[in-house]
């Protein structure tokens, strides 16, 4: 018998609580399933699979993610956008590590639940919106998104595995690169001849 109460949405939220607690590559049905303080039947009314549960997680994730980086953002452009949405990021990167991991890493997802799902499009229109900003077009927007990803992952990526051991600390880094950053979408280099569209 399915437990009162238990949901599609409850599931994913202990299976998202767990993800930041031990890793999201070691959480598993059963481990859901003792937190909820149900038999692991039960959680496949709600969720398919792991992967399901996955991919469920990421969708979570990706929202919470953006809300925080719209609510950091509102108001501000140029530098200050720039900021505001790195330190968003990041921040969202520390407090919840497993959540995290689920929007950077290729996971299956239900395309119904992709496709209602707000998160991963508001995430891009606010990326693309900040870049604007800078008076970027396409394809340097594209160019710029993946630079931006690339850098805010690659740090908190870097910083979460102890990655960073030198003396300097890494607070300090991570602001001259978005002084760095910055410097370089205002003056970002025009395309070059043959460069594909």
């Amino acid at each position: 018998m399915v437990r009162a109460g238990l949901t599609a949405e409850r599931v994913t939220i202990a299976g998202a609580e767990l993800a930041d607690e031990v890793g999201l590559d070691r959480v598993t049905m059963s481990q859901v399933a003792r937190r909820l303080g149900v038999k692991d039947a039960s959680l496949y009314t709600h969720v398919r699979n792991l992967e399901d549960l996955r991919g469920r997680i990421a969708l979570l994730a990706a929202d919470e993610k953006t809300i925080r980086i719209a609510e950091a953002t509102v108001g501000r452009s140029g530098r200050d956008a720039l900021v505001a949405f790195a330190n968003a990021w990041r921040e969202y990167a520390h407090k919840h590590p497993g959540r995290y991991t689920a929007t950077q890493t290729p996971i299956q997802i239900d395309p119904e639940l992709a496709a209602t799902a707000p998160g991963p499009r508001r995430a891009v229109e606010l990326t693309y919106g900040m870049l604007r900003g800078y008076g970027l077009t396409e394809p340097d927007l594209t160019d710029a998104v993946r630079l931006l990803r690339s850098t805010f992952h690659g740090f908190v990526a870097l910083e979460a595995a102890g990655g960073f051991a030198h003396a300097r600390s890494p607070q300090h880094s991570w602001i001259r690169a978005l002084d760095a950053l910055h410097t370089l979408l205002e003056h970002w280099p025009p395309s070059r001849e043959g460069d594909p569209a």
